[in-house]
């Protein structure tokens, strides 16, 4: 007999609403002198169960799965995360780690693509090594919303039955992979920089940085499928592309029911910035406190067009308001692999160093010969960054123009 992750306890609960009160998603109303909790809006997040002055409200932990059972889970499945029609490059990179896991499993290395109008990304996933390409095609998938995109992922997620599932670590990924773990019950890795299967129990050994970046945890759930992670955008190498593969494609069927939404889009307002966005960059400069006022950003972004290159920054610069989130490098922002990164005024946290530190060539420019930058750095340069940045702009460009 299958039992809810929650329940009420019908004998206990006195019709008090406080559990009403307390839940954050709406998921509870009061029916007959009873609360009612909605499974389709509950997270498990406990917040009713703390609440509940009665102990009317009974949240249990998935009972570990049986061998036999978790024998019925296959295959590696990869969110190909796309956007009017093209693919995200995480998706590549996970591509390319997926074919790895797939093979050392004996199992296929599956992508699951949703949207609207995107049958022509189909070669494109296989020819980066999909044996098969789960096409959720529909209008109501046009655009990204967590409610159905979460509920669709977690309708195939129950029928098909994946060993692993990978989704990058971006905007859309973060805000749809919970949404889908709570009601798979699996656990979910986040900002994973390493992954591998165990020979011996074929679990899949999860990496991710601990602590503020001091240590390396590997984590495991040896008890339930799918086994979920998330990873950083620039940290694996992407899957080459091997034109001629041949893919089988399976047609998604869905419901209207789980399609159903309480947010709409209005509109998008694309990023304004005329640089090079910093998660594609081969060339950035980043900027930090060591700028001393927000309006020197100005001349990073002039050596920035002449050069190329991304505009990035720390934390702090973006905790003061002096640049926009979408810029901020770290273990809190994003993390980026380009082949040259200068960092102005930046005086190298661990948190930033997180997000930046398999760059190519680091190139810092301080004005504290003892900052952590420079044990990271490639090249260094002691002095002011707002005196120093001019200077390379002009070389620059009379350079590039010869």
């Amino acid at each position: 007999m299958r039992q809810d992750p929650i329940e009420v306890v019908t004998d206990k609960c006195v019709a008090c609403g406080a559990c009403i009160k307390a839940c954050p998603f709406d998921a509870i109303e009061m029916k007959d002198d009873l609360a009612v909790i909605d499974l389709t809006k509950c997270t498990l997040c406990g917040a009713c169960v703390a609440t509940c002055k009665f102990d009317a409200i009974d949240m249990r932990e998935k009972a570990p799965a049986a061998a036999e059972d978790l024998a019925t889970y296959r295959d590696v499945w990869v969110f190909a995360e796309q956007s009017d029609g093209r693919i995200h490059t995480i998706t590549y990179e996970l591509l390319g780690e997926g074919r790895k896991l797939a093979d050392d499993l004996g199992m296929e290395l599956c992508a699951v693509l949703l949207g609207s109008g995107i049958a022509g990304c189909v070669p494109e996933l296989v020819d980066r090594g999909a044996d098969k390409v789960y096409v959720a095609d529909h209008p109501g998938l046009e655009h990204y919303l967590d409610e159905p995109y979460s509920a669709v992922l977690t309708d195939l997620i129950r029928k098909h039955k994946p060993c692993i599932f990978l989704c990058g670590a971006t905007n859309v990924g973060r805000s749809m992979v919970s949404r889908v773990a709570v009601p798979a019950l699996a656990g979910l890795t986040a900002d994973c920089t390493g992954l591998s299967i165990d020979p011996e129990t074929k679990n899949l050994l999860q990496t991710r940085p601990a602590f503020g970046g001091n240590i390396m945890a590997t984590i495991i759930s040896p008890n339930n499928r799918p086994q979920m992670a998330t990873v950083r955008h620039k940290v694996m190498k992407e899957a080459e592309v091997t034109k001629g593969r041949s893919g089988k494609t399976v047609e998604v069927e869905i419901a209207e029911a789980i399609l159903k939404c309480r947010t709409k889009r209005l509109r998008f307002d694309p990023d304004q910035d005329t640089t090079v966005s910093i998660t594609e960059a081969d060339i950035i400069v980043s900027g930090g406190r060591g700028l001393q006022k927000p309006e020197n950003f100005a001349l990073l972004r002039e050596f920035a067009e002449v050069i190329g290159a991304g505009i990035g920054a720390s934390r702090a610069t973006v905790d003061a308001g002096w640049i926009p989130y979408s810029h901020q490098v770290g273990q809190t922002g994003k993390t980026v692999s380009p082949k040259l990164y200068i960092a102005c005024g930046i005086s190298g946290q661990i948190q930033h160093l997180a997000g930046m530190s398999s760059a190519d060539i680091i190139v810092a420019i301080n004005r504290d010969a003892d900052a952590p930058i420079f044990k990271v750095a490639t090249y260094g340069i002691v002095g002011d960054a707002t005196a120093i940045v001019p200077m390379l702009t002009k070389e620059f460009r009379k350079i590039l123009a010869s």
